[in-house]
């Protein structure tokens, strides 16, 4: 056994040296061979196309329009001295030459070689006949056009000839043996087709690679070397054909300048395309521009303008060209050092001297200049380091692709999420090393399972459905146990399904939490304001019968403020398990508020969601809830309402709190209920009516003021002091009171207008009536929490008070106590404010908050405004006028005076007259009245009509009398300051 291994190793090694050394040969040795032995034929053997003129001959030459016969010819020829050449320069005059042969036993040929002739004839000069003619498509006689020119084949000792040419010509005549002309047409011939053929094959080849790889770059190379050949057969003389096939004589100048035109379009455009991200950072750019623009008068010069004419017009503009084009591939050449800006400086470079050695060899006659750098070798010249610019960027781009690739697969490799491709019967072909870590499979077990192996069953249905379905579809998929979860995607291509799969396990999990909380209460884990909402929503959409509840926990804000907040939070949870242990199936609870939620039953009829509100209150308050050692009892109070086909959420949850208010009010068993056309939705209409109003642009045509008279308890006669209230007209001539004003103005976020309005009114109407208020000491006046929070509206009133100061004197603003302990410091500022004006200040509702105590002393206030609801049937309850005599003290050893409210009986106001009381308001001394029965009234207690009040007032004039002039207790508010 291990014999056969050692003869197998031994096998395979020695095929494989085979195959290296057979590789070397072909790769290296044998392209070196070719290029040694090129080399050497080059330098050191013979050419087998070495042939020399037997000697230049020498001409009598005049350029002349004038000449017309041979005779005339030879006669002006007499008198010009021979040379061996002569320069036309540009100039198509018909040309007369004579030539004098060297004798020469042999047969001979005399040659007139020049690319720029057109056409000759010529005469014996012996006989003056007609030794032949020619054109360069047509010959007769002893005239043939051969190479770039003509050739004579007689052997006439002395020659007159005429010839035509188009273009910077230079006239020669070489004697050339039969045999040495021969030779020298083969070489001639041979160049032209070895220029052809390399040139041809070169641009076909660069056109397939275009044409496989579908780059306009290669398609304009191509192009360009065309066009290249074109210029150099031009230059050699041979553009009399094209590809062996000769060109009609008529077309040749027309092709000549078209092809010039051309082949500078296409340079420059090969150029532009090239360098077109390098351009705009040269110097460059506008002349460059400018450069391709003129490219289309030269067109259009190419084709109307004749060949003398063309010519100057093309240097100039080709050669300015040229130029541009050098200098701005050697600012790029500078800067990136680009191996391809190199080989196009020195193709250009060619081009360039090339052109300007023949505008310079036309212009002065220098034959060597042009001999040594012609179009010939400038068009093999520059192709051939055209093709290696070409070369080298299609090196880079190869690089590039390379790189490009090995980038790809680096990414493949490393990428975090897992690619893979599939066959059509679920089979692996592929994958990176992510799919594996993340399917938690190593390559070799991943590869030989099928795709459904490693996902839950219908897994590979589905994505082969979608695919052909859709062109990338997207989805979540799980693992075959169902612990993980993936997005992927794929797409369908060239038969195979293509994607990827990311682990989204801990994504979707964040995401499901995040949903949670967008629709969830993160303490109690029941719904928030939005995800009640949608409850109400989808079933509001059925159509079904529904009622919604409002719950709020009476004085849940003693235990935050007792035991903090994670007592009351604890609370609040096991509040919501009580609640959701008693709802139905399908009736879902929201926290809207702090200890305020909504309940949505959907499909239930009031009768049956009273029974579960009563078990709600029930539940709620039957058990204390313990949180560590301490127990706290809660109670709840829930308002119901059925919600009727197209009423908004937010109609239901105001009808339903208004409701709970009065829920709460009541004391009783915690649940009031407003079925269907209930008159709270009445009132809920009429207030959003009243809000529109508010919102209008005429929105205080309707308010007007009433004055309620406040009494003293010392001096019921003596003055005639009132509160200001606000009234609407309603339709229909119905006055609407104060509260739902400024609970629609609330609302609406219009507090602040209805207080300025009020402020303004009552000011202007304390000055218009002066007169009649002689006995008027103080005018009250309410004002909201959201004004004295509105620095705009304190701006307002400063202005307003500055306005009217006279009136400002007479106004006592009232600011209820919950809200001036909000913000203590706002409140002391605005307080000091209008005092400095002038006004007086009393705190209202005094005794409803918790901390009336602590802070009054804080308050520059000058009354307090005793609570109605402990002044309300103050006899019935001995508390309360403890209560009301304490405050009456407080007030007293601060300086204030006190006003009493929600006075109803005499027997109340008779009991705060003992007390101590300054002054009542309410039914017992009047209604609030018109502004016109205030001005006619003497004092406060005009307006009594009971007669037990009467009575009383009577008795506190008598107390008056026998104190006689004690009025230390009278309300004088000047006395305060």
């Amino acid at each position: 056994m291990h014999f056969h291994s050692s003869i197998s190793t031994g096998t395979r090694r020695t095929k494989d040296f085979i195959s290296f050394v057979l590789a070397a040969i072909s790769f290296h040795l044998v392209p070196l061979l070719i290029a040694v032995c090129s080399i050497v034929a080059l330098m050191l053997w013979n050419s087998a196309y070495r042939a020399e003129p037997d000697k230049p001959l020498r001409m009598h030459v005049i350029q002349s329009d004038s000449v017309q016969s041979p005779n005339e010819a030879l006669t002006r020829l007499a008198a010009v001295q021979p040379a061996y050449e002569y320069e036309t320069r540009l100039s198509e005059a018909p040309v007369w030459l004579l030539v004098k042969r060297t004798p020469d036993r042999n047969p001979s040929a005399v040659e007139f070689p020049s690319r720029h002739a057109v056409d000759m004839v010529c005469w014996d000069v012996a006989t003056l006949q007609v030794l032949g003619k020619a054109s360069k498509t047509r010959s007769e006689g002893e005239l043939a056009p051969a190479k770039s020119g003509f050739v004579l084949q007689s052997q006439a000792p002395q020659v007159l000839c005429r010839a035509s040419f188009v273009g910077p010509a230079r006239l020669t005549a070489l004697q050339w043996s039969p045999s040495q002309l021969a030779i020298s047409e083969a070489h001639f011939h041979r160049k032209s087709g070895l220029l052809d053929g390399g040139l041809v094959v070169l641009a076909m080849f660069v056109l397939m690679i275009a044409l496989i790889n579908r780059e306009k770059l290669y398609i304009l190379f191509g192009v360009w070397l065309c066009l290249n050949l074109r210029v150099g057969a031009l230059s050699a003389g041979w553009d009399v054909q094209w590809l062996g096939q000769r060109v009609p004589e008529d077309w040749l100048l027309p092709m000549r300048t078209i092809t010039i035109a051309l082949y500078a379009l296409v340079t420059l455009e090969l150029y532009i395309t090239l360098f077109r991200e390098q351009i705009p950072r040269t110097r460059f750019a506008v002349p460059l521009t400018v450069t391709h623009w003129m490219c289309v008068p030269l067109l259009v010069a190419a084709v109307v303008m004749p060949f003398k004419a063309f010519l100057p017009v093309m240097w100039v503009l080709v050669g300015t060209g040229l130029l541009v084009m050098v200098l701005s591939l050697l600012g790029i050449l500078s800067r990136t050092r680009s191996k391809v800006a190199f080989w196009l400086v020195a193709a250009f470079g060619v081009m360039f001297v090339s052109s300007l050695s023949e505008v310079i060899a036309a212009a002065l006659g220098l034959r060597d200049l042009v001999g040594m750098i012609n179009s010939v070798t400038a068009a093999l010249a520059s192709s051939l380091l055209a093709a290696l610019a070409i070369a080298e960027r299609m090196r880079q781009e190869h690089n590039q692709r390379i790189e490009a690739q090995r980038e790809l697969e680096h990414t493949y490799e490393v990428m975090p999420v897992g690619l893979f491709t599939l066959d059509a019967q679920g089979s692996l072909l592929g994958a990176n090393p992510a799919l594996s870590q993340i399917l938690g499979r190593t390559g070799r077990q991943l590869m030989q399972k099928r795709w459904m192996a490693h996902f839950a069953p219908g897994t590979w249905t589905m994505l082969h459905e979608e695919v052909h379905r859709q062109s990338q579809p997207e989805m979540e998929v799980w693992n075959a146990d169902r612990t993980r979860r993936y997005l992927l995607r794929a797409t369908l291509s060239q038969g195979k399904i293509e994607g990827f799969l990311q682990d989204i396990t801990e994504q979707a999990k964040a995401n499901e939490d995040l949903r949670f909380m967008a629709n969830n209460d993160p303490l109690t884990k029941v719904f928030n304001r939005r995800g009640i909402e949608h409850v109400f929503t989808r079933a509001a959409e059925e159509g079904k019968p529904m009622a919604l509840a409002y719950l709020d926990l009476d004085r849940f804000k003693l235990i935050n403020d007792l035991f903090g907040h994670s007592a009351g939070d604890e609370v609040l949870k096991q509040v919501c398990e009580r609640v959701n242990s008693i709802l139905a199936r399908g009736h879902q609870i929201g926290r809207v508020g702090g200890d305020e939620f909504v309940i949505v039953m959907p499909d239930t009829a009031v009768p049956l969601a009273s029974l579960i509100c009563e078990g709600i209150v029930t539940g709620i308050g039957k058990s204390p809830y313990r949180v560590g050692d301490k127990a706290f009892h809660v109670r709840g109070s829930i308002g119901l309402v059925e919600v009727s086909a197209g009423m908004s959420m937010k109609d239901a949850i105001s009808a339903a709190d208004r409701a709970c208010r009065e829920a709460k009010a009541r004391q009783g068993e915690g649940l009031v209920v407003y079925e269907r056309n209930a008159r709270a939705f009445d009132e809920r209409q009429a207030e959003l009516g009243m809000v529109e109003q508010l919102s209008g642009a005429d929105a205080t045509r309707n308010l007007y003021l009433e004055m309620q008279p406040i009494m003293s308890l010392n001096n019921p006669r003596a003055s005639l002091n009132f509160e200001v209230l606000l009234r609407m007209r309603g339709p229909e001539g119905k006055v609407i009171s104060a509260g739902p004003i400024i609970s629609a103005a609330e609302k609406g976020g219009l507090t602040s207008m209805i207080d300025r309005w009020v402020l303004s009114t009552t000011l202007q109407w304390i000055e218009e009536n002066l007169p009649a208020l002689s006995k008027t000491q103080f005018v009250c006046m309410n004002l909201s929490g959201a004004s004295l929070n509105d620095e705009h509206f304190i701006q307002d009133t400063l202005v307003a008070l500055e306005e009217y100061p006279v009136g400002a004197r007479f106004l006592c603003m009232e600011v209820t106590e919950s809200v001036a302990l909000h913000d203590l410091d706002n409140t002391r500022r605005f307080i000091d404010q209008i005092r400095s004006c002038g006004v007086r200040v009393a705190l209202d509702d005094f005794g409803a908050g918790y901390t009336s105590f602590s802070y009054l002393k804080e308050l520059p206030a000058d009354v307090l405004k005793i609570d109605g609801q402990f002044v309300l049937n103050i006899n019935a309850h001995p508390a309360n006028v403890a209560i009301v005599e304490a405050i009456v003290k407080l007030a007293m050893n601060l300086g204030m005076k006190t006003i009493a409210e929600w006075a109803e009986d005499a027997a109340t106001a008779k009991t705060l007259a003992e007390i101590g009381v300054d002054y009542v308001q309410g039914f017992v001394v009047s209604r609030s009245q018109p502004a016109h029965r205030i001005v006619e009234a003497e004092s406060a207690a005009s307006f009594i009509v009971d007669a037990e009040m009467l009575e009383l007032v009577r008795k506190l004039e008598e107390v008056r009398q026998e104190r006689r002039g004690d009025y230390n207790n009278v309300l004088n508010f000047r006395d305060i300051y």
